[in-house]
């Protein structure tokens, strides 16, 4: 029960910070199953069949909140799909040991780049049509291979080319359901077609599942509102320390060090 309660919390705290920043949950999420000795396939699919409720939610809310560009949805959503399927596969190809090392140094990356932005301003322009498409390709495969990554590099990416944040932020956050149900989906096929042998180690998970499914659906309708009205500097901060901190207690954890 102490468990469940906790990645519940966990659950509230990335889904809070996902709906007002247009990232994080995934990360989060995935970063606390890594600390906790999950394997890095495992952790990617928990988190990602716990985001199909959370993401739900939380685009509902924006979608209630009119911050989705539509436009910019339906350019984004087929690269990201089709990176997503991809990183599903590559990701189950590989022993966890030998592939924990490079999830954590990437989640280390995007800690280290959230807390960066955070001390910068993005200028507002148009997005350029012609960057949408590897930028959804690449931010579906990270997501998928990485457990976390559709938020920090679609929103990021968007936001330095020169998006609107409200719309960049509803919009990633709305596409993001549609992404972990392709992750989810190919997770799924290769557990069935028998190309993920670890995958029945899943069933360990369930407890760490379901907290994270409560904690993010209770906080997964603040989303529309907490985008308009929370500060991003000290929340991006506040995230880039924690992922980057608990990359950097991996990694002394997976070199011995500790």
């Amino acid at each position: 029960m102490e468990e469940f309660l906790l990645f519940a919390a966990v659950g509230f705290l990335a889904q809070a910070v996902d709906g007002a920043l247009g990232m994080a949950y995934g990360v989060i999420s995935s970063t606390v199953l890594l600390a906790f000795g999950v394997p890095p396939a495992q952790a990617s699919a928990s988190a990602h069949a716990a985001e199909l409720f959370t993401t739900a939610a939380s685009g509902s809310a924006h979608l209630y909140h009119r911050n989705i560009d539509w436009k910019l949805f339906r350019r984004l959503i087929p690269f990201g799909v089709c990176g997503s399927m991809l990183g599903a596969f590559v990701v189950t190809s590989f022993d966890g040991d030998q592939v924990k090392p490079f999830v954590t140094a990437y989640l280390a990356v995007i800690g280290s780049w959230l807390l960066y932005r955070s001390f910068y301003r993005i200028p507002t322009n148009p997005v350029k049509l012609r960057i949408v498409a590897p930028l959804g390709a690449t931010a579906g495969f990270l997501d998928a291979a990485g457990g976390g990554g559709w938020g920090p590099v679609a929103t990021t990416g968007l936001l330095g080319a020169g998006g609107q944040p409200r719309l960049v932020i509803g919009t990633v956050n709305a596409s993001e359901f549609l992404i972990a149900l392709s992750v989810s989906l190919s997770f799924l096929a290769t557990i069935v077609t028998g190309h993920w042998v670890e995958a029945g180690e899943f069933r360990d998970y369930l407890t760490s599942v379901g907290g994270l499914i409560i904690g993010g659906v209770i906080a997964a309708p603040l989303a529309g509102w907490m985008v308009k009205t929370l500060r991003e500097k000290m929340l991006l901060r506040l995230v880039g320390s924690l992922i980057t901190l608990l990359a950097g207690y991996q990694t002394l954890e997976q070199t011995g060090a500790l």
